[in-house]
């Protein structure tokens, strides 16, 4: 892939004078400072590590998703990445020498913490460059994949392969899922179709290398709207916007403190300082906790809608709508209204050759959902926008209603 990325690492390429030799995949005509992949094997090779290296040196700026603003660069040293890998291991607790498929973009914080994973248990990564469901499948069959991390969306696209039962999924023991809200009925149906498989769902962000807390095991089955508990050495809190632990069942934002926290933002220290406020990371995420410690998210903060002095959380409405059996994916957004301040917009996918009318999808809501979370305006659209990470782009579904103020008759 060297000709792909021969400009952008010549561009760089005097600035990094600690690499010696660039790694190349599929052109071997180059000058000495590059070395095919293929002939490392060829002869030995001795490992020196970098003495000089210390644990809180930075080890890898990894870029957040953007979905909620502009992307910032968590700089992550090299003892949260090990350090995190190593808590996940101990808690999900994946056997030496598996077969695990890669298939989210390695500038994803978990992408990238499984390929260090896969170091650390001498396992074997099958790593691939794009996202196609069918081949995914056949992978897992040929290669007797035993471990699998994919994105919500990308396991909701995987399960919609017609012939999904067909293929031999039988090797795989751990199906894991993380980087953005898992609906219910999507864990559900990875439980189902992946018999032989455990499920694991680690929930976090990219500042926290980046799991928090970890659901696995027998609490998949009964605890399956949760995230679990928080992972060992990561300190959790929930709180209100005054810092004050909030009781057992009511919502906060959850904020961290541990050794897997970022060690700040790139070139970006009024973030920094506003994340680190009162001594905690902030994490932006909305939780609540339960008698057993278990945590279930409620939504982004910058997500949750406020519709008549009312708080309205997007995730609950979403997680509605996916029960339906004709809707594919949605994503639920708060947008200007000149009497609530806030009104309810659902933007719906629905599955190939099936069709609801908005007043229909309102219907179905007001089944499930008080009167006033229910959508007030429905649009229907053939795909919803992602990053290369997979998470939907509610800053783009907001874009046109920036300056609006649509009034909306009725209830």
């Amino acid at each position: 892939m060297i000709n792909e990325y021969a400009e952008k690492i010549a561009s760089i390429r005097s600035g990094i004078p600690n690499v010696e030799i660039i790694v190349t995949v599929g052109d071997s005509n180059q000058s000495s400072e590059f070395m095919d992949y293929h002939t490392i094997f060829e002869t030995e090779h001795e490992f020196f590590p970098c003495a000089q290296l210390k644990d809180d040196d930075p080890g890898m700026i990894v870029y957040t998703s953007g979905t909620t603003g502009r992307p910032k660069g968590a700089v992550l040293t090299h003892k949260n990445l090990i350090l995190g890998k190593l808590i996940l291991l101990w808690e999900i607790g994946t056997p030496m020498y598996s077969k695990q498929l890669i298939v989210p973009p390695m500038f994803h914080a978990a992408a990238m913490g499984y390929l260090i994973r896969g170091c650390m248990i001498v396992g074997t990564s099958v790593i691939h460059r794009d996202f196609q469901p069918e081949n995914i499948l056949t992978i897992i069959e040929k290669e007797k994949i035993n471990t699998m991390f994919l994105v919500p969306a990308m396991w909701n696209f995987l399960l919609r392969v017609p012939n999904v039962r067909e293929f031999d999924l039988t090797s795989m023991r751990e199906c894991s899922t993380g980087g953005a809200i898992t609906p219910l009925e999507l864990k559900k149906r990875i439980i189902k179709v992946f018999e032989n498989a455990s499920y694991s769902e680690a929930f976090g962000q990219t500042e926290m290398s980046p799991s928090t807390t970890s659901l696995n095991g027998n609490d998949s089955y009964r605890k399956t709207d949760s995230v679990g508990k928080p992972i060992p050495n990561v300190e959790v809190r929930i709180v209100d916007e005054e810092m004050n632990d909030v009781p057992i069942g009511e919502i906060g934002e959850i904020v961290y403190r541990g050794p897997t926290v970022m060690k700040e933002y790139y070139n970006n220290p009024e973030a920094t300082r506003e994340a680190f406020r009162g001594g905690w990371f902030h994490s932006g995420d909305l939780v609540r906790m339960d008698e057993e410690g278990f945590i279930y998210v409620v939504d982004r903060k910058k997500d949750m809608i406020i519709s008549g002095g009312e708080n309205i959380y997007s995730a609950e409405i979403e997680e509605v709508l996916y029960t339906h059996p004709d809707i594919l994916e949605c994503a639920v957004i708060g947008v200007p209204d000149i009497h609530w301040g806030e009104r309810v917009k659902a933007y719906i996918v629905m599955k190939p050759e099936k069709k609801l009318t908005e007043q229909e999808v309102i219907a179905y809501c007001k089944k499930s959902l008080a009167s006033y979370k229910k959508p007030k305006e429905v649009e229907f659209i053939d795909t919803l926008p992602r990053n290369a990470s997979g998470k939907v782009l509610k800053t783009t579904l907001r874009g046109p209603h920036k300056n609006s103020s649509k009034q909306i008759q009725g209830g």
